[in-house]
C-alpha cells in the first residue's frame, strides 16, 4: 500500500514525498481511512511508528476540504491537545512538513513562554491549534480564544496528561467545543481512566490497537543490575564509558536528582546536560537539540522526557531509577529500539527499589535479566 491509496489532496501526496515517506505504518494504514471518513478513533500504538502523521494528514485534508474563511476572519476548526511542551513543539514540526504546500495556519501554544505571540496569531487567524492544556485554558478564560468553530479535536499521549493531572482542564476545553464534532484519541498505552474518558469523549469510536497493551518495544535488550543506592553512579559512569562514544538517555525520579547526577557525571569528563519541568523552554530545546546534534553525550531527563522526544536512532536507555508507575516504564524505553533499529534499556535496582521491578515484571509478562 502507498500513501496515493488513500486519496489524500495531491499537494499533501506532494509533501510526503518530499519528506522521504515510502509506505504508510500499520497505525497510519489504518487510521487515515477512518478518519478522512469522519469516523472517531480510539487508537493505541507504540512511539516511533508514525502516529502523528496518522492523524496530521487526514486532519489537514480535512482542512483543506472544508474550504477556509477568508483570513481575516479565521477561526481555528482543528485542535491538538498534547501533554508536554516538546511533544507539541514535535507535532507542530509534522504539520509543518506535510501542511508545506496548504495554506493552513497554526498556532503553537504552551506555558514557560511569552503568551503575547500566541494571542497575536490567534487574533491573525489560524486553522489549527497544537497546545498543552494548561496554557491553552489561560487563553480561553481570558477570552483571548476561540474554540466554538473546532470540528476536529485530536488528545495525543491521553494517558499522560491524565498522569500529569490535566483531566480537569481537558474537561473545560472540551466543554467549549461543539458538541457535534470528529474526536481522535491517541496514545502509546491505554489505562482504565482513559478508557472511562474515551467513553464520555468519543461517539462510536473506531479502535486501533497497533501494539499489545503495556507491550515492551520488541528490538530493544533489556538488562537489570541489583546495586546498592550509593554504588549507582560509579556503575552508571563504568557503563556510560564502556559504552564508548555511544549516546545516552537516563532516568532519574525528581528533578533535584537529574540535576544532582549531572553535575556528578560533568565531574567524571562526560559531556551531560538535564532536562525537567524546571528549566525554561529554551534550557531544555538547546539541552535537547545539543543532544540530537551530538554536543553532548548524555542526556538525563526525568518522566517529563519519557514522551513526546523524537531522537532518531537512540541506542541506550538507562533506568537510574526505576519509574513510580509502572506503566513509565514502556514509555522511557520506548525512547530506544524505534523504527526497526535495536535498542538497549538498562535499569539499575538498589534493595529499595525491588517492588518496583517487580510491579514492571508482571505489567510486562516476564522477567527481566539480571546483567552479569
Amino acid at each position: 500500500m502507498s500513501f496515493s491509496n488513500f486519496d489524500l489532496h495531491p499537494e499533501l501526496l506532494r509533501a510526503i514525498a518530499g519528506a522521504g515517506y515510502e509506505n504508510p505504518t500499520p497505525i497510519q494504514s489504518r487510521a487515515i481511512p477512518l478518519v478522512m471518513a469522519g469516523r472517531d478513533v480510539l487508537g493505541a500504538a507504540q512511539t516511533g511508528t508514525g502516529k502523528t502523521a496518522a492523524f496530521a494528514l487526514p486532519l489537514l485534508h480535512k482542512l483543506q476540504e472544508q474550504q477556509p474563511a477568508p483570513r481575516g476572519a479565521r477561526a481555528p476548526r482543528a485542535l491538538v491537545l498534547v501533554p508536554t511542551r516538546e511533544l507539541a513543539a514535535q507535532v507542530a514540526d509534522s504539520f509543518r512538513e506535510l501542511g508545506a504546500h496548504l495554506p493552513q495556519r497554526g498556532v503553537l501554544i504552551f506555558g514557560g513562554v511569552s503568551p503575547k505571540p500566541q494571542i497575536d496569531s490567534l487574533r491573525n487567524g489560524v486553522d489549527i491549534i497544537i497546545a498543552t492544556p494548561g496554557r491553552l485554558l489561560d487563553h480561553l478564560q481570558q477570552r483571548a480564544v476561540d474554540l466554538s468553530a473546532i470540528n476536529l479535536l485530536v488528545l495525543d499521549e491521553a494517558d499522560r496528561m491524565l498522569d500529569m493531572g490535566f483531566i480537569r482542564p481537558i474537561r473545560k476545553l472540551i466543554a467549549a467545543l461543539p458538541k457535534v464534532r470528529q474526536s481522535l484519541l491517541f496514545s502509546a498505552t491505554f489505562s482504565n481512566e482513559i478508557r472511562e474518558l474515551a467513553r464520555g469523549l468519543l461517539r462510536n469510536p473506531e479502535s486501533i490497537d497497533i501494539a499489545p497493551r503495556n507491550a515492551p518495544i520488541a528490538l530493544v535488550d533489556h538488562r537489570v543490575y541489583h546495586v546498592e543506592s550509593g554504588d549507582k553512579h560509579p556503575l552508571l559512569t563504568r557503563i556510560l564509558f564502556d559504552g564508548g562514544k555511544r549516546q545516552s538517555l537516563v532516568f532519574t525520579r525528581t528533578k533535584h536528582g537529574a540535576n544532582r547526577l549531572q553535575q556528578r557525571l560533568e565531574k567524571d569528563g562526560l559531556r551531560c546536560a538535564a532536562i525537567h519541568g524546571n528549566k525554561s523552554q529554551g534550557a531544555r530545546t538547546r539541552a535537547l537539540d545539543d543532544f540530537k546534534q551530538g554536543r553532548i553525550q548524555v542526556l538525563v531527563a526525568t518522566d517529563i522526557a519519557a514522551r513526546g522526544l523524537d531522537i532518531e536512532d537512540m541506542p541506550h536507555v538507562v533506568n537510574f531509577e526505576l519509574p513510580h508507575v509502572p506503566e513509565d516504564y514502556v514509555h522511557r524505553i520506548g525512547r530506544t529500539g524505534r523504527a526497526g533499529c535495536s535498542g538497549e534499556a538498562v535499569s539499575l535496582v538498589s534493595r529499595d527499589e525491588r517492588d518496583r521491578l517487580r510491579a514492571i515484571e508482571k505489567m510486562l509478562g516476564r522477567q527481566i535479566p539480571v546483567a552479569a
